[in-house]
């Protein structure tokens, strides 16, 4: 079993909070928008760190990493990325690749189980009936932008089953 905190929208500012409530799991994964290399550094002293760039971050965050992430965690196929929608309503670029990874399905390397975006600031997890995948954005862990809260996702991994998530609100500060 794999243990992961998502994040998304730190825009620079990594709450000491969000370490306290990482300090259980295994990986952090970071949907974008990070702001600045210190927090990325942060993310990584902490624990191990997978992470995309976002479309407000520049500089060294954005060289040393890429704007898609395709991974696995035990037999979970992850696609992330920071704009990427949801169910209905995704960026259209994203439809090719979801498409293609619904042609081979049945292949376990190539199919995607759960697609990780950031960006909008609005906390949202959804399974896709049309794609075959859940869709998770863990909302913004910053405190910049309109949302009331600062928030975060936690849940397990364990072989093929996405399991125990928790939605963590911070009071925003």
């Amino acid at each position: 079993m794999t243990r992961i905190g998502v994040l998304s929208d730190t825009h620079g500012l990594l709450d000491k909070r969000v370490l306290e409530h990482f300090k259980d799991v295994d990986e952090i994964w970071h949907a974008g928008d990070i702001g600045s290399e210190d927090v990325l550094r942060r993310l990584r002293e902490s624990k191990p760190t997978r992470a995309v760039y976002g479309n407000m971050d520049s500089g060294d965050v954005r060289y040393t990493l890429s704007e898609f992430y395709r991974f696995r965690v035990e037999d979970v196929n992850v696609l992330m990325t920071h704009i990427g929608g949801y169910p209905g309503h995704y960026n259209p670029w994203l439809l090719p690749i979801f498409r293609k990874a619904l042609e081979q399905h049945e292949d376990p390397n190539q199919r995607i189980d759960l697609f990780v975006c950031g960006h909008s600031h609005i906390l949202k997890v959804q399974y896709d009936s049309q794609f075959k995948f859940l869709t998770m954005n863990p909302g913004a862990a910053g405190k910049q932008g309109w949302q009331p809260c600062q928030t975060l996702l936690r849940f397990t991994i364990d072989g093929t089953k996405i399991d125990n998530l928790e939605v963590i609100e911070l009071e925003k500060l």
